[in-house]
């Protein structure tokens, strides 16, 4: 069974998004270096992280606009076999953040999800 592990949302203007969320949630940005640009964890006040907000470009220039919630499975290869077994397909290549992995993909109804797997300590 899957649960639910983060979710982030790609956007044209990270930047002014940024500060939305930051006055409607309350919460607050880590800025990440992206390479001449910055994407943001968002964290609750008392340093949570609760999400990210990315720019629609570099890494992410090929992720649809929106939430993207990553959801875990035992085993990404496994479940990406799954995907295109039945009618879904990746968006981008696998990515990886240390020892975890993880690839955005869309169902076959269209909507975006992302595969995420632990790695081993």
């Amino acid at each position: 069974m899957s649960d639910s592990s983060w979710c982030d949302i790609t956007t044209e203007n990270a930047d002014e998004l940024v500060s939305f969320y930051q006055a409607v949630m309350g919460w607050k940005k880590e800025a990440i270096d992206m390479g001449g640009y910055s994407d943001y964890v968002m964290m609750k006040s008392d340093g949570t992280p609760v999400g990210g907000i990315c720019h629609k470009r570099g890494v992410n220039k090929e992720y649809p606009s929106g939430w993207i919630n990553y959801f875990t499975v035992a085993n990404l290869q496994d479940a990406l076999d799954a995907v295109a077994e039945k009618g879904g397909k990746m968006i981008g290549e696998i990515r990886h953040h240390g020892k975890d992995s993880f690839c955005v993909i869309k169902d076959p109804s269209g909507a975006a999800c992302a595969l995420y797997e632990k790695g081993q300590d």
